[in-house]
């Protein structure tokens, strides 16, 4: 059996945690069928600069399309996707950028699609803000596949109960749940506080440590707010950048500037790290923060977990089904807007709720210590990408099976 997985990110251009996720989970698929114990054919077909990755095809946006609407832009490539899909018995496509490609090729071929929900457009409002009317367009894409889709795969229970919200037509039953993964072989402690000072952090002070891209959903800025409140010692390093919009990059330039202006320790890397250096950052951190106020599981919290950091994150979306509270971290409660946008309806107790549970982990080496190593232990042994290509593969071969 054929499958094609459509994508916007694969590597190298890879910038969050859906480009992760097909990445792994390719290597894992390839890998089933190389140790002779899976019948698969994986084609990927990404969005992009050309790739010499054997199996693989990439497809820039037409030269006629290079001023309109990042919105169209994201169409115009996916038509030329759908069409190379022919002869596949599969399309599965990841994120709305690859839902219009995998949506077309079903049609046009007469074959499966399947869809892997990243996030959701309607609990993303504020990205109005980053494809202005692209994201009404955005939205008609992500409907249209996932009404028509033959399965939807969402990558945790609260991600599913978000797609049941957001589209309540959908039959319940093509929706399942097959987690993100985390390669511990890969992500794993490395104590180097040599590379730790050329990042310009000190290994020797206790750290918070945050990683994500900067956008609204991620809650840097309140994260930010919440750091006024930490104690003196504690050194913040924020590896930050790729901002959704000019607006939310000023607001956290600002803070972070107040920030350094009034305590030592707050350092701030915006350029992509390798995994080596991420691997140092996240080992050295006693805490890694997720303030996210919408998360549908957040492969970054594996990656901390992988590298024995304890990990502070908001009870909300997919989270709590990563972080154990009390076992390899803590959860911050949060009461969110139903507005879509996650909002926190009371931003200052959230903020003062984070700095404390930050506080009190950060204060006790040792408990976080406990937290660290119980949550790598978790990371092995609950989300080896293994387990999560033998699930997709078994879907594969039920909507092949069932004609749809």
């Amino acid at each position: 059996m054929r499958v094609d997985i459509v994508t916007k990110e694969y590597p190298p251009e890879v910038y969050g945690g859906a480009g992760v996720h097909v990445t792994e989970l390719v290597r894992a698929l390839r890998a089933c069928r190389a140790q002779g114990s899976n019948a698969l054919e994986v084609r990927v077909r990404a969005f992009g600069a050309p790739r010499d990755e054997p199996g693989t095809t990439s497809y820039p946006v037409p030269v006629e399309l290079a001023g309109a609407n990042g919105a169209i832009q994201t169409m115009g490539t996916d038509l030329q996707i759908a069409t190379d899909v022919a002869g596949a018995d599969v399309v599965h496509s990841h994120t709305w950028y690859a839902n219009f490609g995998g949506h077309l090729a079903s049609l046009l071929h007469g074959i499966p699609h399947i869809v892997t929900a990243h996030s959701l457009e309607p609990l993303r409002p504020w990205k109005a803000e980053q494809l202005g009317g692209g994201y009404a367009v955005s939205g008609f894409i992500e409907r249209t596949a996932y009404e028509a889709a033959a399965a939807i795969v969402a990558v945790s229970d609260g991600m599913r109960s978000d797609i049941l919200r957001s589209y309540p037509g959908l039959d319940p039953h093509k929706v399942r749940v097959i987690y993100n993964g985390i390669d511990v072989d890969q992500w794993h402690p490395v104590h180097d506080p040599a590379l730790l000072a050329q990042l310009g952090a000190d290994a020797a002070r206790p750290t918070v440590a945050f990683v994500g891209r900067i956008t609204r959903q991620k809650g840097l800025p309140y994260l930010l707010r919440a750091v006024r409140m930490l104690p003196a010692d504690v050194q913040v390093v924020l590896c930050a950048g790729a901002p959704d919009t000019p607006q939310i990059m000023s607001e956290v330039t600002d803070l972070v500037h107040e920030l350094q202006q009034v305590r030592s320790g707050i350092v701030w890397i915006d350029r992509l790290l390798s995994r080596r250096e991420l691997c140092t950052v996240l080992t050295a951190a006693d805490v890694f923060v997720c303030p996210s106020i919408y998360e549908p599981l957040g492969i970054v919290n594996l990656e901390a977990m992988a590298c024995g950091a304890a990990v502070v994150g908001t009870a909300t979306g997919g989270i709590p089904e990563v972080v154990v509270d009390g076992v390899t971290g803590r959860l911050v409660p949060i009461d969110q807007a139903t507005d879509g946008t996650g909002t926190p309806n009371d931003p200052d107790q959230y903020v003062h709720d984070l700095a404390q549970t930050i506080a009190e982990v950060v204060g006790d080496r040792e408990k976080a210590a406990a937290y660290g190593r119980a949550g790598r232990e978790r990371a092995a042994h609950d989300f080896s990408w293994g387990t999560i290509a033998q699930q997709t593969a078994a879907l594969y071969a039920e909507v092949a099976g069932s004609g749809r």
